[in-house]
């Protein structure tokens, strides 16, 4: 199945000379949503994984049934302030400032086996900030998949040494 027909582009946006991928096309697409899924449920059954981690919000909507599907726990990374637990947090830079994610600290237990799972790679410093927040808490990631890979942005550059997989690449 090309993916590619399930994920709308949107030109300038949100401003211009962006050109917006968007999975809200593949997740009211039954038979995409479905596969997209089952194939990265399957690239992680082999892995051991115990727990899966997805960052708001579209990791959520991925990782959770991911996780269903390899009988793995679900864990979220939030912005700033949405957790009621004691949690790990990390600063990280955006194009315009920074910005905060947090874990609750009892999320990932050491040791355990975690795949990190969101819809896009871009620059990976997102990506990279979950990283550390996982392995602050002493877990192993074994791998971090993505729906849809910019390639042109090199984000597997900043996630450098760790196990990439992504379903749809686009060059930007």
């Amino acid at each position: 199945m090309d993916l590619k027909n399930s994920i709308r582009v949107i030109e300038g946006f949100p401003k211009k000379g962006i050109s917006f991928k968007d999975v809200t096309t593949l997740l009211k697409d039954k038979d995409a949503f479905r596969y997209t899924v089952d194939k990265m449920s399957s690239y992680l059954e082999k892995k051991n994984v115990d727990i899966v981690v997805g960052p708001e919000a579209r990791g959520f909507l991925f990782g959770a049934p991911i996780a269903y599907n390899i009988g793995a726990g679900f864990v979220p990374v939030r912005k700033k302030g949405k957790l009621p637990c004691d949690t790990l947090k990390v600063t990280y830079s955006l194009e315009y400032g920074t910005d905060e994610l947090e874990m609750h600290k009892d999320a990932v237990r050491p040791g355990e086996r975690v795949a990190i799972v969101d819809d896009l790679l871009a620059t990976g410093g997102t990506t990279h900030s979950v990283a550390k927040l996982v392995e602050e808490a002493g877990g192993i990631i074994v791998t971090i998949g993505f729906v849809i890979e910019l390639t042109d942005l090199k984000g597997r550059e900043k996630l450098k040494g760790y196990d990439i997989n992504s379903l749809v690449q686009y060059n930007i």
